[in-house]
């Protein structure tokens, strides 16, 4: 039997032998090319791609066409499964892929007309314009990729089938973008349950008044008569967390915040000014963006892209660059229409009764049947609310949308921004980007710096509070037209010397109202407080180690009236100890502290003790996720009168020292029963971690093959350094932050440094996956080499692309 044993054991080394060489064969053919030569349709001339140690292409072309057509095909190659999720999104296609459970996002997609509308709009576009011929040719680089390689492996194992990337994939894309910015899905909803279930009292907390400085002139919020039954509080609060659960389905990253600041010479060490930004955007493997070099005669670019866009939405060369942030301007509005009882397809607009108009959709589905959908549209917009017809109550919600409602030429205006040398092409650019609203900051090696708040921004009926759902059947759902882009918040070369831009509530020298969803001005000040200081003179390091900092006094502030509270009763030695922490502390983020853990945890038993018995679970999940919460709560803890400290399901009455004692006790025993007994274990790199999540990984074990983490993150909720997670129970996993940290000095930009958080290949077991994760999360930046010596020195391949022979030669 020995000779038989011997054999049988010679086989099945055999085979496995076997079956790894054809694994690893497999794999070998999913990963990018990155040297040798290939043949391509279409090109004019041979184009050079250069890659660097961190496998950013350097592209050099004879002509533009040769050089977005390339670009497409190297973004193809790093990241088509990006390229396919992102389109899906946007276009309500993820069910087709992904099954039933998708369904619902689907739903969504398709309700809010981004499909619709860039079907329209690719239909209107000028395809001689120079944008689209862009477009065109980077589209072509893409889908000659996807015809010649084999598919990624997410391909494979989702079964997705090969299509052609088009206009309207490109078109509808820009739509997700602004939606992924529309917080008034969350907190429309969220307001308007509290004023019209709960009272106005209860609103007091949320300063929607705006500040006294003013950049909306206060009113009355304008009533709803149409009224909203429970099941239409039901739809619209399911609305709110698909709105919310969207994204993280898809795996495809939402816009959240930023910061960026530019600084003239006068106040930087080079005497050029200098430009700092870090967008942040919801972590994923790949991350959003896509580095590339590009330069054929006459342009340059060191750019950041983003999937299926070939112009830079980050970018900079020798003579100038920009970085963005989210303006946070309301551009949306929730709509609730007055239906003729004698006829559901009709409601009351301007006087009398008008037709809704509809269209019918097919929702594919994997491993289930279609799903037809009939969307219906008011004057106003498209009812929402149909996307949960099983939910659905008497009263149809419109979405009113700047979106959808402007013309929007925002691939004029990033083609136009890739090559504004000057403050009027910056300006002129900017002025064409409609919606989302984004802050453009602009720098240039000839002095320069500028900001442009870029959005059509909606004039309303004086007097209308757009945080609340509005009265379809009245004036106050009304636009009168937009603003003109000269009225929007903007400066050019202020006398102070810098401009700062971080998502806080803008104040126009127009008067011009700006309504929007604005973040803590906590950041804004941190950033403020340390670019004003004349005693610094600005450079690549000191503006590193601000884009790192943890610190704001948001902290310090919110603990204020609470510490006289937890004196009169904390009486326990070790928790005495954590009380001093607290009132010792400065309100920064590092990994080893114990009290950033004890905070954070209290103030979400807090929040919970406070809103969570009248908001009820649902609208509860929602307001977390809402900025505005983030701004009541140093009002509430102040507030020792709120009707939100008595606990309606007691029959006592409780107040805000009540509330503050059951919250402690509750934030002990959670940190005890998660993090360990002792203190010692509760540093803030213990609870708070980062995890890039790859959008197979709700599929285990895959989690273990495409994620990339968990790291231990320093920084946290709006700080500068803002590793962000929702305002929830302990441990934390970080969602958003700095996409990229991007520096540039004009008296030396080639010497420009950034960082990606992941790698710049989606491809997995690609060396570029995830080498630059340890780098980011420990505060690391790296060379983006612009200059052809420091290109030449850091080639470590070289890829060339050639035109292929014509049929029969």
């Amino acid at each position: 039997m020995k000779p038989v044993l011997k054999t049988a054991a010679l086989l099945l080394t055999g085979l496995i032998a076997t079956a790894g060489a054809l694994g690893a064969w497999y794999i070998h053919t999913k990963q990018p090319q990155r040297s040798g030569a290939i043949a391509m349709t279409n090109l004019q001339a041979p184009v050079s791609v250069r890659y660097d140690e961190r496998g950013v292409p350097h592209i050099w072309a004879e002509n533009e066409a040769d050089l977005y057509r390339t670009l497409g095909f190297v973004h193809a190659q790093d990241r088509l499964f990006q390229m396919e999720m992102v389109r899906r999104l946007a276009q309500g296609e993820l069910a087709e892929v992904l099954g039933p459970k998708l369904v619902d996002v689907d739903r969504l997609f398709r309700t809010l007309g981004i499909r619709a509308h860039a079907q329209d709009a690719a239909a209107k576009m000028d395809l001689q314009s120079p944008a689209s011929r862009a477009l065109l040719a980077y589209l072509d680089g893409i889908n000659q990729f996807q015809a010649t390689h084999p598919a990624p492996l997410e391909f494979d194992l989702l079964k997705i089938p090969k299509r052609p990337f088009t206009v309207q994939d490109t078109l509808a894309v820009s739509g997700y973008l602004a939606y992924s910015f529309a917080a008034a899905f969350r907190t429309e909803p969220a307001l308007s349950y509290m004023r019209d279930k709960l009272g106005a009292r209860y609103l007091t907390v949320f300063d929607l008044d705006w500040n006294p400085q003013g950049v909306i002139k206060p009113g009355a919020p304008a009533s709803t008569t149409a009224a909203l039954s429970p099941p239409d509080w039901q739809a619209l609060a399911q609305l709110s967390q698909l709105s919310g659960q969207a994204l993280a389905l898809a795996g495809v990253p939402p816009f959240e915040g930023s910061n960026a600041w530019a600084v003239s010479g006068s106040r930087t060490a080079s005497g050029k000014p200098l430009l700092a930004g870090d967008p942040h955007i919801g972590y994923s493997a790949p991350s959003v963006w896509y580095e590339a070099h590009l330069a054929m005669p006459g342009f340059e670019l060191y750019g950041h892209h983003q999937a299926l866009n070939p112009s830079a939405l980050l970018g900079h060369n020798p003579q100038f660059g920009w970085s963005l942030t989210m303006f946070q301007n309301d551009d949306l509005d929730l709509i609730a229409e007055k239906v003729n009882p004698e006829n559901p397809n009709q409601v009351w607009y301007q006087g009398r009764w008008v037709f809704l108009q509809s269209r019918v959709e097919t929702i594919l589905v994997k491993g289930g049947e279609p799903v037809k959908l009939t969307l219906r549209r008011s004057t106003h917009g498209p009812i929402i609310t149909d996307a949960f017809k099983e939910s659905l109550g008497k009263t149809p919600v419109a979405m009113w949308w700047a979106f959808l409602e402007t013309e929007n030429p925002i691939l004029d205006a990033f083609y136009e921004l890739n090559r504004a040398t000057t403050l009027e092409k910056a300006r002129n650019a900017a002025s064409k980007i409609h919606a989302p609203g984004l802050n453009v900051v602009w720098a240039s090696a000839g002095g320069d710096i500028g900001s442009w708040s870029a959005a059509k921004l909606p004039i309303r009926p004086d007097g209308v509070n757009p945080s609340f759902i509005l009265d379809g059947s009245t004036a106050a759902a009304d636009k009168l037209g937009f603003y003109r882009f000269s009225d929007n918040p903007q400066e050019e070369n202020p006398q102070r010397g810098y401009i700062v831009s971080a998502n806080h509530q803008p104040k126009p020298s127009s008067g011009v109202p700006v309504a929007g969803y604005y973040n803590l001005a906590d950041r804004a000040q941190r950033l403020d407080d340390h670019l004003r200081d004349d005693k610094v003179r600005w450079d690549s390091k000191t503006a590193q180690t601000l884009q790192l900092d943890t610190l704001t006094d948001y902290g310090p502030r919110v603990l204020a009236p609470l510490l006289p509270i937890l004196n009169s009763f904390i009486t326990v030695p070790v928790e005495r100890a954590m009380l001093e922490s607290l009132a010792g502390w400065d309100g920064s983020y590092q990994l080893s502290s114990i009290t950033p853990t004890v905070f954070n945890q209290l103030l979400y038993e807090l929040t919970r003790a406070a809103f969570a018995d009248e908001m009820g679970e649902v609208q509860f999940k929602n307001l977390l996720s809402t900025r505005a919460l983030d701004s009541a709560l140093p009002r509430l803890v102040a507030d020792a009168d709120s009707p939100w400290w008595d606990d309606i399901t007691t029959p006592a009455h409780e107040g805000r020292a009540d509330t503050v004692k059951v919250a402690w006790r509750a934030t002990i025993e959670h940190l005890q029963k998660t993090l360990g007994k002792e203190a010692t274990d509760w540093g803030w790199g213990n609870a708070h971690a980062l995890t890039h999540s790859h959008p197979l990984a709700v599929q285990k074990p895959l989690n273990w093959l495409f994620n990339v983490g968990p790291f231990p993150a320093p920084g946290g909720h709006e700080v500068p350094n803002n590793l962000s997670s929702p305002l929830g129970p302990a441990p934390w996993a970080v969602s958003y932050g700095p996409s990229t940290r991007r520096v540039i000095d004009f008296a030396a930009p080639g010497q420009s440094v950034g960082i990606n958080p992941v790698g710049q290949s989606g491809v997995l077991f690609d060396a570029h996956y995830a080498d630059q994760a340890p780098i980011f999360i420990a505060g690391g930046y790296l060379s983006q080499h612009l200059s052809e010596a420091d290109v030449a020195a850091h080639t470590h391949s070289t890829l060339t692309l050639s035109p292929a022979a014509a049929p029969g030669n």
